[in-house]
């Protein structure tokens, strides 16, 4: 009950503590990033997505553009735009941010 009353736990900039995402909307805390691990979240805010481009990740070739915080234009990870192997569709449209760029806020 007093978890309700602070509202939604959030992750947010590691720079600016921008909020960025809702902990609600992880989708997955097993995947890899640029620098470490990373989360898949199915939804993300106060961010700008950069250009999009093709890039080989370790499940295959994908079309990915970068997420930089609204505020401060820190790099926090990607977002899924297009997956050209079947089995990689469902990261269509998500976000990853890398687990060493966004920090834990409201817990």
């Amino acid at each position: 009950m007093a978890a309700e009353l602070l509202g939604p736990r959030l992750y947010s900039c590691c720079n600016c503590r921008n909020h960025v995402a809702l902990h609600d909307d992880i989708i997955s805390k097993a995947f890899q990033g640029r620098n470490g691990r990373a989360f898949l979240f199915s939804h993300a805010m106060n961010v700008v997505v950069g250009p999009k481009e093709d890039r080989h990740l370790m499940t295959g070739l994908h079309t990915v553009a970068d997420i930089y915080c609204s505020d401060c234009r820190e790099v926090l990870g990607w977002k899924y735009e297009r997956a050209f192997e079947a089995s990689q569709k469902y990261k269509e449209g998500k976000f990853i941010f890398e687990k060493s760029k966004i920090v834990k806020d409201n817990w």
